[in-house]
């Protein structure tokens, strides 16, 4: 792998994490973008958190993929890449999420944020295992499913290994359908991330040239966001409540996002500030983990002042959120080295 696809894919990270940022700024039923209340800027929340970054996670777990078998089958060896893992993405995702956990039962057993996530004071045992270690549910710091997934397809990845090297349009096809139509596999929460983790150890092992696609760049740029935006139009006309057609087409739609943020990274990286956003380290994942929480203690702040400009909190909490993790990056990075490490699972 040579330096600019190294580049290509670090600028990914961070630029689909941010997107998923998007994704997850709080509101309520009162404020939901499909009521319509603040015209174009409800729209255009539909457009970036429901369709154009909604492909967010099945891209970075193309990328993981990809990278887990970009030497080679002949390469890969299962126990060291799973201890590898273990230290990468289950042990930030432990920390992370009991961290979360521990500050929700504390604020939930002084009578502080109840309605704003589930109440672990009272939950069933199975729940708060759930919760906690989402064994077959989704974590209490909710974006952490895709590391629980991800860890999961790694675990399974001698069995996906041989099946896209063997069987490869078989396999991508069966993926595709249980993603389409939504079948619980119960393995992994969302079909979407073992269809696009096994899409990029496909590449990996055939050896696919990434940059094929690149003279078309921006065609297949438009092409996606011509896409994002059809996509965005019809999610604002319909919903909250998605006709089943429509879920299948927004199901359908990571195999028009993938290569979309990958013309996306051709053209950024060779800007200077794609190549700065290439070389941001740890900053991604911290971001992806800490995220969720700060953006749901402002919105519980906010909720407690209780102005009615929906639009000044979205503003606001992208504003001061942003500021709030690129601070607390940089404190923890040069403060705590050691512990930073383990919070970023030893990235950068």
């Amino acid at each position: 792998m040579d330096a600019n696809i190294s580049a290509r894919i670090n600028l990914l990270r961070i630029a689909l994490i941010c997107g998923i940022v998007l994704v997850h700024v709080p509101y309520g039923p009162e404020t939901t973008p499909f009521n319509g209340n603040n015209g174009a800027v409800d729209w255009l929340r539909v457009f970036l958190a429901e369709s154009v970054f909604r492909v967010g996670v099945p891209c970075l777990s193309a990328i993981s993929g990809y990278l887990l078998l970009r030497k080679g089958l002949k390469n890969f060896d299962y126990g060291q890449v799973l201890g590898r893992k273990m230290q990468s993405i289950l042990l930030p995702l432990l920390i992370w999420n009991g961290a979360f956990f521990l500050f929700v039962l504390i604020m939930q057993s002084r009578g502080i944020g109840e309605g704003y996530l589930p109440d672990v004071t009272h939950a069933r045992l199975p729940d708060l295992f759930n919760l906690l270690f989402a064994l077959n549910g989704e974590p209490i710091n909710l974006p952490l499913y895709f590391l629980r997934d991800l860890f999961a397809c790694i675990l399974l990845s001698p069995v996906l290994a041989f099946l896209v090297t063997r069987y490869p349009i078989p396999t991508l096809a069966i993926l595709l359908v249980l993603t389409v139509v939504s079948v619980p596999i119960y393995i992994v929460l969302r079909p979407s991330i073992l269809l696009s983790f096994s899409l990029g150890m496909a590449f990996a092992i055939h050896k696919v040239d990434l940059r094929r696609m690149d003279p078309y760049a921006a065609p297949v740029l438009a092409a996606f966001l011509a896409a994002s935006t059809l996509l965005a139009a019809a999610l604002y006309h319909y919903g909250p409540d998605y006709p089943y057609w429509l879920e299948v087409i927004r199901n359908l739609f990571i195999l028009i996002g993938i290569p979309g943020f990958w013309a996306l990274s051709a053209l950024l990286i060779q800007s200077e500030i794609g190549r700065q956003m290439a070389r941001t380290g740890g900053l991604s994942f911290w971001i992806f983990c800490a995220h969720y929480p700060v953006l749901l203690m402002l919105w519980m702040i906010w909720n407690r002042v209780h102005p009615s400009e929906y639009v000044v909190f979205y503003a606001g909490a992208l504003a001061v959120g942003g500021g709030l993790l690129l601070l607390s990056n940089e404190i923890a990075r040069r403060t705590f080295p050691s512990a930073y490490a383990l919070l970023v699972g030893s990235r950068g």
